[in-house]
Formats: structure tokens, sequence, C-alpha cells
């Protein structure tokens, strides 16, 4: 196992400042998954990591060792592709034990290892063939078997289900699981899907713009999102947010006026703040209650959606285009056309400032 440091990691593309000063602590033996949205630097973090990119500037640590200047072979990670980058003339057999071969293995060690990996990755009956006589599925399953046949000290995966189909993705998601506390080996693994990140991550890295928005547990990250970024990225459906005033408050709470929901009494910490400052009001769907109202102030039911054990029924106002997601066991009685009015759950309230920042409570920010 391998402790893995990044301190004020920079990467510049000709004029592009792809990754900004990150700095960020990976223990031993930790699972921990980079997501965000395209393009905001996650996969080439991933790959200065692996040493498959030099660092413009700053330090990366594996262990002690400073590794900026060591080549990927010398770092002692193992590395899953999104585009499998087999050898086309070896075998599923002979890719996943070319690694080993390099190594300098014992025949007996190889076997036994690839032997094993295939097991996990159903792979028993391809070992024979080569990889054009393979599907695109079965292919990321060799590539993932060559890194963890070695079994090196730190996995390095780049949407690595990508290219799996529903049930595969949730069978290999558990099989990664299992073979991370095999294993013990320290992983970071980069994704797209926050059903993976939610479900695999010890940590997750929310990356955005070549930034860290915010490092945390995935209940961290869901239940106290640092920014409106995060509470709208981490979660699907996404949190509802709504426009709110600011009318009073100081650090043990305040009152805010919410577009069809009134005044609310909440107790975030405001005493930075002024009076009549615009805010946003974050609930996620399944914290949305409804009960049938009727006036200006109520929101009309457009779509419901039944997706077998919950229904999504989304609302919008009479006045406004801010439309809004509630989530509820099936079965649901409530209907298209019908009108409803929202129901404040105080302990489920997220309050953001102008700056998208989030609002703490104040027990929360004495706890911290």
């Amino acid at each position: 196992m391998a402790s893995v440091t990044l301190h004020k990691i920079n990467k510049v593309f000709g004029h592009d400042h792809i990754i900004e000063d990150v700095d960020l602590d990976i223990g031993d033996g930790e699972f921990v998954v980079f997501v965000g949205p395209s393009g905001c630097g996650k996969s080439t973090l991933l790959r200065l990591t692996a040493g498959l990119e030099s660092i413009t500037d700053g330090k990366l640590c594996i262990g002690e060792q400073v590794v900026n200047d060591l080549p990927p072979r010398e770092r002692g990670v193992g590395m899953v592709f999104q585009s499998y980058a087999l050898y086309p003339h070896m075998t599923v057999y002979e890719n996943m034990a070319f690694g080993l071969k390099l190594a300098k293995a014992a025949n007996e060690t190889i076997d036994e290892r690839v032997m094993a990996t295939a097991r996990i990755l159903q792979l028993e009956d391809l070992l024979h063939r080569k990889p054009k006589e393979l599907s695109g599925g079965q292919r990321q399953r060799v590539a993932m078997g060559r890194a963890m046949a070695r079994e090196p000290r730190i996995l390095l995966f780049d949407e690595p289900l990508s290219n799996l189909d529903a049930s595969l993705r949730v069978q290999m998601r558990n099989e990664i699981a299992r073979l991370h506390q095999r294993l013990g080996s320290t992983v970071i693994y980069v994704t797209h899907d926050q059903v993976e990140a939610m479900t695999l991550a010890d940590k997750i890295v929310v990356l955005r713009n070549g930034h860290v928005e915010q490092v945390g547990s995935p209940q961290e990250l869901y239940q106290r999102p640092a920014t409106k970024f995060v509470a709208g990225f981490i979660g699907s459906p996404t949190m509802n947010f709504m426009p709110a005033d600011l009318l009073s408050g100081n650090s043990e709470g305040c009152q805010v006026r919410v577009p069809g929901l009134g005044v609310l009494a909440l107790p975030q910490d405001v005493s930075h703040l002024t009076e009549g400052d615009r805010l946003s009001l974050g609930v996620r769907p399944e914290h949305l209650r409804l009960k049938e109202a009727h006036g200006d102030n109520a929101f009309d039911i457009v779509n419901v959606e039944y997706l077998g054990n919950e229904v999504y029924v989304y609302l919008e106002p009479k006045a406004g285009d801010t439309l809004l997601v509630h989530r509820t066991d099936a079965p649901s009685h409530w209907q298209v056309g019908q009108s409803v009015a929202l129901v404040q759950d105080q302990d489920h309230v997220h309050l953001f400032d102008g700056n998208d920042n989030a609002l703490t409570c104040h027990g929360q920010r004495q706890a911290a």
C-alpha cells in the first residue's frame, strides 16, 4: 500500500490552465473517486499521478518519495484505461500476464494471479481469445485484469465501466469493491457516474474547472455540500433550487422569503450577510413535501414519472419557470393537473449565499 500526496499541482497545456493548485491527501488503502463534469480535469489529474503527463508545477509524492520525475513503471501503479489499450497480437491470458512477465515474476505466480483475476472478471472462458474476438465490455474487463493481476500498490481507473451494460456495471462495481478489500491497494478512480462514486468511494473529490470544489465522504457531500455546484452535481434527480430573499438574521438563524413557500425561519448563520441579499434555497427531491392546495402560491403538477419502486413528480409554479421535482415511494396518488403547495422541512433545507457557498448552521460550525 502507499499514500498519495498532491501539493499545489498545476498542469498547463499551451495557454490553458487545466489543473490549478490542487492539494490532496490520499491515505494508504483509501478508495478515492474523482468526479466532475466533462473538461474539469479529473482524467488529467489521474494521468499526472500515473506519470503519463508531466507536472507543470507542484509536488507529487507516493509514500514518502517525490515522483515528479519518475517514469510510470517505477511508481508502483497499475492503470486501467477507458480505451482498453490491449495488445492486439496477444491472447487475453498473455495481455493479463504481460506486466508480471516484465516484472520477472515466476511462472507459477503469473498463472495463479492471472487465473484468480480471470475468475473475478468472468474471463476464464476467454483466455485463449485475442482482443478482436471480444466485445467492448469484454475488452474493458481484460484491461482491468491486466492492471489487477500485478496487484500494484496503487490502482488507477479511468472510467473503467463506461463500456459495460447496466447489469454488468452493477456486478463489476461489487467486484471492484471486493477486490479493493482483498488487496488493500490504494485506488484512485475517475468517473462521470455519481452512482459509481457514491457506492465505491471512501472519499469523493469533486472537481470543477481544474479546481477541487469539495472533498469528503459520500455522506458528507450529499448531506452537507459546501457549494451550490456540489449540491447540484451530487444526487439524482438534482437538488431543487429556489430564489430566497434574506429578511433578517444573525449567527443563530435567519428569516427568508421564498416564492411558493412564504417566510421561513431557518437555522443558518447569516451574520456576515446584509438584509435584502439574494440567496438560494436548496431542497433534495426526497425532502420536498407536498399538500393539496389552490391559489397563486400553488404549484401545478406537469408530469409524473413512475419508475417501479418510486415516483418523480414534476412541479411548475403558476407564475415563473422554476421546475421542481418531488421524489416519493410508489404507488403515488399525485396526478398531472393537480395543484399543490410545498411544505417546509427545516431539517433538510440548504441555503447558499450570492457566491454559491453553503451557509452553515450554528451547531454545524461549532462541530467543525
